[in-house]
């Protein structure tokens, strides 16, 4: 069920969010926190879809805002707020409403969304691009106890990093991070079979991919050893090759799907290590909404401690040089005629 409003008001919004609970027959609330989605026009359908998937794992009341930009000075000085709610098989298992603040009102979104939130439900903010420099100082992260980012959608992903580590407080957190969490459990469950001492590590992985930096931030911070980042042609995490005393444990995915887990002595394994979409990541990080200090010692690690990325190798000469011997026998036998 779909409800249009125009020029309303956060009070209009509370009422055909009740209206329409009871014209589908679902009066009572079932859900158990709110997922702000500060985003854009073009943006807005992918962001609110990876949504409603997610919700499928935790019932919510999504808000989407869309800051709607003016470009007349009579347009930005005219502040107008437009709706839409979705409740029932159109906003997955919670409700959702879309919010589109022209104007001035644009500049006071936390004002339109403070009382649209769940009443003692926790208040999650996702930013899928365009994060601000400190999300917990933004009106809307204030609101929020968990605050995700993502550093892949950002032009310099590697100033974006460092921009996280400077403004990081309890309850931030990136889908960067989040991506490698499957790649953290199986290193660690095959460090755990092995009780051995690793001496470095190498990372391989596209050029600007954050999730690359870190895991290598986050080995080099755990196990204290040099960990080199290289460049691969993707798609996104390619490998992790550990050093150890006992010979090398190798973690590689080349085609973004299924991976091979090498180590000493033991039979290469095959691990099904794919790549999650937007909503798989959402739900995980909407588990757990305590701080992450794991996250945090990681990016605060810093990208400036790595060996840095690697410059692909240069082709080798299709003509390889001639052995010291070879050239002797041609010289004397250039002396002989």
């Amino acid at each position: 069920m779909k409800i249009d409003l125009t020029e309303t008001t956060s009070s209009k919004i509370n009422q055909a969010l009740v209206s329409a609970r009871r014209a589908i027959g679902t009066p009572a609330i079932g859900m158990v926190l709110t997922l702000v989605i500060v985003t854009d026009e073009e943006n807005a359908y992918d962001a609110l879809k990876s949504a409603g998937d997610a919700s499928r794992e935790h019932p919510s009341r999504i808000i989407a805002v869309i800051k709607r930009v003016s470009r007349s000075p009579r347009s930005r000085r005219d502040a107008r707020l437009d709706a839409e709610v979705r409740v029932g098989s159109d906003a997955g298992t919670g409700e959702t409403v879309v919010l589109r603040l022209h104007g001035e009102l644009a500049n006071h979104a936390q004002s339109v969304v403070l009382p649209l939130l769940l009443p003692d439900a926790p208040v999650v903010v996702w930013w899928p691009e365009d994060a601000p420099a400190d999300p917990a100082k933004d009106p809307l992260g204030a609101l929020a106890q968990r605050r995700i980012t993502d550093a892949y959608s950002a032009e310099r992903p590697g100033d974006e990093l460092a921009a996280r580590a400077r403004s990081y407080a309890p309850g931030d957190t990136d889908l960067a991070w989040t991506r490698i969490t499957p790649w953290r459990s199986m290193l660690a469950a095959a460090l755990d079979q092995q009780h051995v001492e690793v001496v470095s590590a190498t990372v391989e992985g596209e050029s600007e991919n954050p999730s690359c930096e870190l895991l290598a931030m986050w080995l080099a911070d755990r196990l204290k050893i040099p960990v080199e980042r290289t460049l691969s042609d993707g798609p996104g995490l390619t490998a992790v090759r550990m050093e150890t005393k006992n010979g090398v444990i190798v973690l590689d995915r080349p085609d973004g799907s299924l991976a091979t887990l090498s180590m000493q002595g033991q039979p290469d394994r095959a691990v099904a290590l794919k790549r999650r979409e937007t909503a798989e990541l959402l739900a995980e990080e909407m588990r757990r909404l305590d701080p992450d200090n794991t996250y945090e010692a990681t990016v605060k690690f810093g990208v400036e401690k790595l060996g840095g990325p690697a410059k692909p190798a240069e082709p080798k000469s299709a003509e390889p040089a001639a052995p010291a011997a070879a050239k002797k026998t041609a010289a004397k036998k250039a002396a002989a005629k």
